[in-house]
């Protein structure tokens, strides 16, 4: 359950409280990094399902990549659940980041469905890495959402320290 906030109104992205916590946060470091890496993961991977599907060679290494980016997805989710925990009292869907969780599940949908097309067989290589790259869009789409609230924190830290901001 949400830890409630005084008088239900918050300024910003976060409350006091919530600023506290995230910052205290064991996750939020392992978030940045699992961010910055899995997205170095993603340019990597589009590069070689882009090649593939250009050239039709490299498809090992291509689909290699992509299940690779979605064991790095699932990890992040993972942990990015327990950070809305630690900040939020919630695992997912908490108000601040709620559109980005609900993008979050479409994202790891797709990736979850181009694993089970590989799998299964029940796609051409081509399909795979079509799949894969509606996949990418989703993800880059919620990376833009995740990079606007990071954006927001900083704005909002950069107006009013955390004294003279009222939960």
């Amino acid at each position: 359950m949400a830890k409630p906030r005084h008088d239900g109104l918050k300024k910003g992205l976060y409350t006091v409280e919530e600023r506290s916590r995230r910052d205290s946060s064991k996750w939020t470091n392992v978030q940045g990094f699992l961010a910055a890496f899995q997205f170095f993961v993603f340019l990597f991977s589009l590069i070689l399902v882009l090649r593939t599907l250009a050239t039709g060679e490299g498809a090992f290494a291509a689909n290699a990549s992509v299940m690779f980016k979605t064991l790095v997805l699932y990890t992040i989710m993972i942990t990015g659940s327990l950070w809305e925990k630690d900040v939020f009292g919630q695992y997912l869907f908490a108000p601040a980041f709620f559109w980005e969780d609900v993008v979050s599940f479409v994202v790891i949908s797709l990736h979850t469905a181009y694993v089970y097309a590989l799998l299964s067989g029940s796609l051409t290589q081509h399909g795979l890495m079509v799949l894969a790259l509606a996949a990418y869009a989703t993800y880059a789409a919620n990376a833009a959402q995740f990079l606007w609230k990071l954006r927001q924190a900083r704005l909002q830290h950069d107006a009013a320290p955390m004294t003279q901001v009222r939960a």
